[in-house]
């Protein structure tokens, strides 16, 4: 699984990652694949992200914090680091008696391909 998953800026959705994987095991199947994603996720080796549209996506940047800058055009994911997120906290009268534990933030926007196709078809 660790092939499939290799790469920088990797966020495979299930089916992708079935999919890469079959090319390597023919005989895998995508139970198989869910079942190791969630043991991975489980264990803090693969960050599971929600976009909030379409699929689960998986990324095996999971020792490095970062966040996501999305593509709600075509779906790109990309890693990013904003300035100041290493800062941001929630004031305790915020918190509600949670324990925070993580903090995922996702840009959402349009990458320079959608723009440019947004701005064309505007224009037609």
């Amino acid at each position: 699984m660790a092939e499939v998953l290799a790469g920088e800026h990797v966020h495979l959705t299930a089916d992708a990652v079935y999919s890469r994987a079959q090319r390597l095991l023919p005989e895998i199947s995508l139970a198989t694949v869910y079942n190791t994603l969630n043991e991975l996720v489980d264990m803090g080796e693969v960050l599971e992200i929600s976009t909030g549209d379409g699929p689960r996506r998986y990324d095996p940047n999971a020792t490095t914090p970062h966040h996501h800058l999305y593509c709600v055009g075509c779906g790109a994911l990309r890693d990013v680091n904003p300035k100041g997120s290493d800062q941001l906290t929630l004031p305790d009268s915020q918190q509600h008696g949670f324990e925070v534990l993580d903090v995922e933030i996702v840009f959402r926007g349009l990458c320079p391909d959608c723009r440019t196709t947004a701005t064309q078809t505007a224009m037609d």
